[in-house]
């Protein structure tokens, strides 16, 4: 039976908005239950008071729990695997760091691969790191240090807080593209690293600004450059490495994700929160205590930043033979 073309038209429509009812209600109804943030950090750590500011964001926006659970180790993997074996549906989320981009080629055998396992939700804030020396050092500026180091080959010790660490692939960028010679030393965490530089038992390190900003500010350390393309607010006279490097950049971009077929529409309802969130002047200005500043974006914008990243530090860790600890 063929129906006349206005009676088709009225089926066809009336199809197409049932069958986005489900999509909707599905958004509309998320989230129903506490939601697990899961960090792969220890408490007190820069990705676990993100998730704890953000989880916070969400309760109060979105009725429900956001709870942060904790799963330190791997360089972040055990957490990672444990979202991407997690149903997606909206209830488990991963806090994103720059170990995730250089994890991807640091590790020969993980049990996932993260560009496609992870759905990305949001980008949250981008955290400069800053160049840094130990007074002893008679170094002032990066046009310096370069001269310096290339003098006294393996005179200089670069303290990081691990091997894959964001302290060490900055530090290793910067000996690739200025052709210097520093002896890198890893140590388990950025804490006993800061505290080998402030007794001069190292000389160099590339810390996130937010763990040295008072050293720096009492004089125990010397700030020559930090990492990030622009400068930063927290400290606007000093240079940035690139100035001097043209090319240079090394950020820690922090973010939320979640297992790989979570639906879209929940995707797309945490990124508008988190995004509604970046723009609150008390949460911004919370992040901007911290030293960070905020990063909006669109999942695709924040997939895309991952894949770029990603790529970069692979060819870091192969042209620096870097190795998990």
């Amino acid at each position: 039976m063929k129906l006349p073309r206005r009676r088709f038209l009225q089926l066809a429509a009336g199809a197409a908005a049932t069958s986005s009812v489900p999509c909707v209600a599905r958004a509309q109804a998320y989230p129903s239950r506490p939601v697990r943030i899961i960090v792969g950090y220890a408490p007190g750590g820069g990705q676990d008071i993100l998730a704890r500011l953000i989880g916070q964001w969400l309760s109060e926006r979105l009725g429900q729990a956001f709870i942060v659970e904790n799963r330190p180790g791997g360089g972040a993997n055990i957490a990672t695997e444990a979202v991407v074996r997690a149903p997606p549906d909206g209830y488990t989320l991963l806090t994103i760091g720059p170990a995730h981009a250089v994890n991807a080629s640091l590790y020969d055998k993980l049990s996932f691969n993260f560009l496609r396992d992870i759905a990305p939700i949001a980008s949250v804030t981008v955290n400069p790191s800053v160049l840094e020396v130990h007074p002893s050092v008679p170094v002032r500026s990066v046009p310096e240090i370069i001269a310096y180091a290339k003098a006294n080959p393996r005179k200089l010790n670069m303290a990081s807080a691990g091997n894959g660490t964001v302290q060490h692939m900055s530090g290793e960028l910067f000996k690739l593209m200025t052709g210097v010679d520093m002896v890198h030393v890893p140590y388990r965490g950025a804490a006993p690293a800061i505290a080998d530089l402030l007794g001069g038992q190292v000389q160099v390190m590339f810390d996130t600004l937010i763990s040295s900003i008072e050293y720096i500010k009492a004089g125990k350390l010397r700030a020559l450059a930090t990492t990030t393309a622009t400068r930063t607010e927290i400290l606007p006279e000093l240079p940035t490495i690139g100035d001097f490097v043209p090319g240079y950049e090394s950020s820690s971009v922090n973010g939320i994700g979640a297992p790989r077929g979570t639906p879209a529409e929940i995707v797309d309802r945490l990124n508008k929160e988190i995004n509604a969130g970046l723009a609150d002047p008390k949460l911004k200005a919370k992040f901007a205590d911290l030293g960070s500043t905020v990063l909006h974006g669109s999942p695709a914008a924040y997939g895309k930043l991952l894949a770029d990243e990603t790529e970069k530090w692979a060819k870091v860790v192969k042209a620096a033979g870097v190795k998990p600890d």
